[in-house]
This record gives structure tokens, C-alpha cells and sequence, in this order.
């Protein structure tokens, strides 16, 4: 039995971030026009990792799954009525822009729709114990996405509309969002920032995205203050920042909140060479954090774990690191080694550095009672 689901589906490639763009910037005064559409958030990173898993052999040891779109129904328990309407227009229009980097081109509505869905379909296929975890290759992305406002490449939250699914079919009460995209995620925190049901977790690089955001002493408000953790980490803050993080925040308040369903929304832009951040983490980095995670979850919830792909633009880099995720969810090694490794473990911060991210680290971890 093949405990390890991975769900993809082609068509979320072919999302088309509207307009010509250098890197975010639209193209236009000195902003100069680059290669293909010049867009950061391009399907070929994605596409990748997935070329990679079925090279490497590691896609014979997957569940390899599709899934149907998520529901109006499901859109609804998120979104607003009115943002859904007018992003189909713009959808079926040929594209637009739905707020803050939130480009699209046509038919990208039905897309969104589908990458909620292979989060969705995760969620549910771990739930009911067809699979012990999952690996979403969820695109375009969603921590960013508000119930009213586009944001940063992300157009609906996939999460939070695969957890409310979730929530309605399966009754859940407790689950864990651990965010460890290099930007913050800003809008699963909005979504469930009243309330305890769900725990949001966001390690971020500090101020990066949104713009000049740290958001430590965000808490969460009313019924949900307590239950939403940000670790901002100081720009350059490796592997080792990373590690004392988990050990410090993120293990002990996952055990004081004993979830039935972690969910990682799993970014792999803190990589050292991804162009819209400044982390030194490379594969090694993202295995060790899934298998700390595989731990909370075995502790917890029977190894109910969902990891839902997010932001990560190196193209050259990104491929390891989403292999080790899924190496590590699957428990099962392939010959593939990353050649970043060696450069990043060179490029790790000072003894002096770390002394600092160490004392800011401690005073977060004293800010949630850890």
C-alpha cells in the first residue's frame, strides 16, 4: 500500500500570470521586459520538481492523484460572494489583476479553482485514512489571498479553503497550519485570526512580504488570541536559524495545542538563491523540517500530515528541495543529491549572527508562554 498520496495535475501549469512583468514589476517607464513573461511566480519551478520525483524514481512509491475543482460551496466558506464574481469576469475577459501582485490571465478562475481542489483532495484522502500524509502541487499559490483581495501571486487560500472543507465533512476541531514559505503568510493569519480551531504558524524572513511585515507580537484576537505564532527571522539566518526555530517555537507549541491535522504550507523560497528573498536554506533544510514535522504529527494525529506547495522561484535550486519534502513524507531515499548543498553550508551566518537571531528567537519564544 502506497501510504504517501502526491497530487498534481497539468492544468495548474498553465496559469498565466497576466501581463509582462521583471520578476513582479510591470514591465513599463525603466522597468525593462524580460524573457517569456518575466514573472517570478512561472509553472517552471513546479513543473521541476515533479520532472524531477518521476526521474528519480520516487514517483513509482507515490499514490500519483488528480482532483475535481473545488465548489462554489467550498469558495463561499472563504471568499466572498462578490470577489468570486468578479474574478470570473476578469477570468473569462482574458485576465486581470485582483489586488497587491495578484496578476492573471485568462481561464486562470477554473485554475484557482483547481489548485484549491488538490489541496482539498488532500486533506480529505489523509482525513479518512486513505493516506498516512500528501503533497499538494497546489499552483497558483494561496497563503497571500484574502476573502476579498488577491495578493502576492496568490488568488484564492487553498489551505483555508481545504480546511473548512475539511471541517464541514469531517467535523475536525483542532488543526495546525505550519507556514515556511520565506514570506509571511499573511492571509491564512487574517482568515483564522479570531479563532482556536485552527493554529497558524508563519516563519518568515522579517519585512520581506508583505512589505516591511515582522507581525511577532501578533497573537491572534477575542477567541483566537494565542493561536496565531509568527518567527520572523533576520535576512541571512540559515539552516541553523531554521532548526532553533522548530526547536524553540514551533515543536512545543504544536504540543501544547495537540492537533488532529497538520497542514504545512510549504514554500521553498527561503532556498539561497531564490530571487524574492535572502535565506541560505537548501534541501537538507526542508527535509529536516518535514521530518520534525512527521514527528508533531506522529505524536499527535496519527501521522496525519498535508503539505501544500506554495511560493519558490529558483528554478535550478527549488526541484531538491520539494524532492526532499516528498523523499521524507514517503521514507523512501532516492540517489538524487543536492548540488546547492555544499555552497550553502559555506554561506552560514556568523557565530555573531546567530547570537542575535538566538536572543530574538528566546523573546518570541517567551512571547507564547514556550
Amino acid at each position: 500500500m502506497k501510504t504517501t498520496a502526491l497530487y498534481h495535475d497539468e492544468r495548474t501549469l498553465w496559469h498565466v500570470p497576466g501581463g509582462l512583468h521583471a520578476l513582479f514589476l510591470p514591465v513599463g517607464g525603466w522597468v525593462q521586459p524580460m524573457a517569456g513573461s518575466g514573472m517570478a511566480e512561472s509553472p517552471d519551478s513546479k513543473r521541476r520538481i515533479k520532472s524531477l520525483i518521476d526521474a528519480s524514481g520516487l514517483g513509482e512509491q507515490l499514490d500519483n492523484r488528480g482532483a475535481p475543482m473545488v465548489t462554489e460551496e467550498d469558495l463561499l466558506r472563504v471568499h466572498a460572494q462578490g470577489y468570486l464574481e468578479r474574478f470570473k469576469e476578469l477570468s473569462d475577459a482574458g485576465g486581470g489583476d485582483l489586488g497587491e501582485v495578484a496578476p492573471f490571465g485568462p481561464g486562470s478562475y477554473e485554475i484557482a479553482k483547481l489548485s484549491a481542489g488538490l489541496a482539498k483532495a488532500a486533506l480529505d484522502s489523509v482525513l479518512r485514512g486513505e493516506h498516512r500524509n500528501a503533497f499538494a502541487m497546489s499552483r497558483p499559490p494561496g497563503h497571500h489571498a484574502l476573502p476579498e483581495h488577491g495578493m502576492g501571486f496568490c488568488l484564492f487560500n487553498n489551505i483555508a479553503v481545504a480546511i473548512e472543507a475539511a471541517k464541514a465533512q469531517h467535523g475536525i476541531e483542532r488543526m495546525a497550519v505550519i507556514d515556511w514559505d520565506v514570506h509571511h503568510g499573511n492571509g491564512t493569519q487574517q482568515i483564522f485570526y479570531q479563532r482556536p480551531d485552527v493554529l497558524t504558524l508563519s516563519l518568515h524572513q522579517e519585512g520581506c512580504f508583505p512589505f516591511g511585515y515582522s507581525g511577532a507580537p501578533d497573537r491572534g484576537e477575542g477567541a483566537g488570541l494565542g493561536f496565531n505564532v509568527n518567527i520572523p527571522l533576520l535576512p541571512g539566518g540559515g539552516h541553523e536559524s531554521y532548526m532553533l526555530a522548530f526547536e524553540r517555537i514551533v515543536i512545543p507549541v504544536v504540543d501544547r495545542y495537540r492537533p488532529q491535522l497538520i497542514v504545512v504550507a510549504s514554500g521553498l523560497d527561503a532556498n539561497g538563491v531564490d530571487p524574492l528573498a535572502r535565506m541560505q536554506l537548501y534541501a537538507d533544510s526542508f527535509r529536516a523540517m518535514t521530518r520534525m514535522t512527521m514527528q508533531l504529527a506522529d505524536r499527535h494525529c496519527g501521522g496525519k500530515l498535508v503539505v501544500v506547495h506554495e511560493g519558490g522561484y529558483a528554478e535550478a535550486c527549488v526541484p531538491f528541495c520539494g524532492l526532499a519534502i516528498v523523499e521524507e513524507l514517503a521514507q523512501y531515499r532516492t540517489e538524487v543529491q543536492d548540488p546547492f548543498a555544499e555552497i550553502f553550508k559555506l554561506q552560514q551566518p556568523s557565530p555573531r549572527f546567530m547570537g542575535l537571531q538566538r536572543q530574538m528567537i528566546d523573546e518570541m519564544a517567551a512571547l507564547h508562554g514556550v
